[in-house]
């Protein structure tokens, strides 16, 4: 995990060279992509010149520097944010707000949350209470970390069949996440996931075997009544974003894996109508 962290007091040059660094892309490559020359670059990076806003926005883009970076780039360089941060609960956000609503329940009766960039959980539909059975009601207190409350020992991780195998899903995924992004907090939220628990107990107080999947990696959840909820999942994001707080919104859905699944979250969803 190393070579994540972001030091406030960095030089706009030294924030630059580090970015390129991340993203394993080399003056010359960076220089032809933003169309300036690589000993321009050179010179943006070591101080010798000073970037322009117009120059430090192409480069972030380029080097696709999440929006909240390349406004704290801008900083750096002394020039005012370029990206706008909205509260989602504020009026220009109310389309954002909307289409979140939309989605989360033209989902059910499947389960679907949105999280932001921290995975702290921003809003669920109904059927998302079907996998927090026996989860600890301090895990379910605002602000809600998703992945912590699916590898805790006290939230999901016990009814999580294949946890091994779970974890080891999302850990990857946070730590790609980490490496792209800089950001320390995540960073550390990594460290304390990974001390968690690498196997859980179910009703048979014994880690059931991880069962491989041709498509995807499975989400499997012990159910009350001793079946089990298979699930795949999917992930989207608000295309071409100029704030920071939209571009930071992700939706994840989860599918059934197969028809005993989709039947069991049909019943549910019937019997709660009822």
């Amino acid at each position: 995990m190393g070579g994540v962290r972001v030091r406030a007091a960095q030089s706009v040059g030294a924030m630059l060279r580090q970015w390129r660094t991340r993203r394993r892309v080399s003056q010359l490559e960076l220089s032809i992509k933003a169309e300036v020359s690589a000993r321009h670059l050179s010179f943006l990076e070591t101080g010798r010149s000073h970037p322009s806003r117009a120059m430090l926005l192409r480069l972030g883009e380029h080097l696709e520097v999440p929006l909240r970076e390349r406004n704290r780039l801008l900083l750096a360089g002394g020039y005012a944010p370029e990206f706008g941060e909205s509260p989602l609960e504020g009026e220009q956000m109310a389309p954002v707000r909307e289409a979140v609503h939309q989605v989360l329940a033209g989902h059910e009766p499947y389960p679907a949350v949105v999280v932001d960039r921290s995975w702290d959980l921003v809003e669920a539909n109904g059927a998302v209470a079907a996998l927090l059975d026996g989860v600890a009601a301090h895990l379910l207190e605002p602000p809600v970390n998703v992945l912590r409350l699916s590898l805790h020992p006290e939230g999901m991780a016990p009814r999580i069949a294949n946890l091994e195998q779970w974890r080891a899903h999302l850990l990857h995924r946070l730590h790609g996440q980490v490496e792209w992004s800089g950001d320390a907090a995540l960073g550390e939220l990594y460290r304390e996931l990974e001390a968690y628990p690498r196997t859980g107990t179910g009703a048979e107080g014994a880690q059931a075997p991880p069962r491989p999947s041709p498509i995807a990696v499975p989400l499997r959840m012990r159910s009350g009544d001793g079946g089990e909820l298979s699930f795949i999942s999917t992930v989207a994001t608000f295309g071409t974003p100029l704030d920071v707080t939209v571009a930071e919104l992700v939706i994840e859905s989860f599918y059934p894996a197969d028809r005993a699944t989709a039947q069991a979250l049909g019943a549910r969803a019937a019997d709660l109508s009822a």
